[in-house]
């Protein structure tokens, strides 16, 4: 699968609060998301962009993979795959067994919302401050993709301050 994103700095998240809510849309969830990243032992995913990582949040645990990010301006695209997993705890020890190294941990409170059918997160980052995350459903072609997110992005006033890069690629920055 994959996936078209924007991710927007901003100063605060109080005004995409509050025209989320002017809109009338409510948040479906606020959780914390503990991201445990990893590093191959055969190459260095902070050179083939590539990215591995078990998340965990009070409803559950996955492992990601996301594959190299692929240009399209402001908007972020790259492949995506999602599994679910019983216990991060167990996952990254089988992960460091195949001879995966932990990398870095990037911890967020993330309100989630769906606006026009874009999944819409206000994220507050520790290290890293206020995002807010525009995400593309799946299924879209890139232009549609793209096209969705320009629009809910101006609905919501969000100008300027976008970044390509991810969370895990600021937090090794920051280093």
């Amino acid at each position: 699968m994959m996936e078209y994103e924007v991710k927007i700095r901003v100063g605060s998240l109080g005004p995409a609060r509050a025209r989320l809510m002017a809109l009338g849309i409510r948040p479906l969830s606020r959780l914390t998301e503990r991201d445990t990243y990893f590093n191959a032992s055969d190459r260095d995913f902070g050179k083939t962009d590539e990215a591995l990582r078990i998340r965990v949040t009070e409803t559950g645990t996955t492992l990601t993979y996301k594959g190299p990010k692929i240009g399209r301006n402001d908007v972020k695209a790259r492949e995506e795959i999602i599994v679910s997993v019983d216990r991060g705890d167990a996952m990254s020890g089988l992960l460091e067994h195949l001879g995966f190294q932990r990398t870095a941990e990037v911890v967020k409170v993330r309100e989630n919302y769906v606006v026009e059918g874009t999944f819409v997160a206000l994220d507050e980052v520790q290290g890293l401050g206020p995002f807010v995350e525009i995400e593309a459903p799946p299924g879209l072609s890139g232009e549609e993709a793209v096209a969705l997110i320009s629009r809910v992005r101006e609905t919501l006033g969000l100008a300027g301050g976008e970044t390509t890069l991810s969370y895990l690629e600021m937090i090794l920055a920051t280093r």
